[in-house]
């Protein structure tokens, strides 16, 4: 399974992003997937995530209702609408797939998949 995001740019304090991850190769069919970021020095961190139906979501403490999170499984594609952006959201943005429900940051040492990430940057 390939993973490829893209959305990710400049933008000013307050503004909004979505950034996007298209899943190909042999996919069971039943992945979560999700975002998480790391910022310059900092560990890597759980942004969002959702189960394949969609009834499952989890947000990570970054967000505090800033994001939101989709997907659209006939596209193999999920979303992350990111409104009122502050420059501490400046980081590389990674697309994640996992069999598992994952919720949390120690959950990234046990992804099935990666992205190759997707840079945003917020200037102040």
């Amino acid at each position: 399974v390939q993973l490829q995001a893209s959305g990710g740019g400049y933008v000013h304090t307050g503004g909004s992003v979505r950034v996007s991850c298209s899943a190909s190769g042999r996919t069971s069919g039943s992945e979560t997937m999700g975002w998480f970021r790391q910022a310059p020095g900092k560990e890597r961190e759980f942004v969002a995530a959702i189960s394949w139906s969609g009834n499952n979501k989890a947000y990570g403490n970054s967000d505090k209702g800033r994001f939101t999170i989709s997907r659209d499984n006939a596209k193999n594609t999920v979303y992350l609408q990111m409104n009122n952006l502050k420059p501490e959201d400046t980081a590389v943005y990674y697309c994640a797939a996992s069999k598992e429900f994952f919720y949390s940051d120690r959950q990234a040492r046990v992804m099935d998949y990666w992205g190759k990430g997707t840079l945003v940057t917020v200037s102040s």
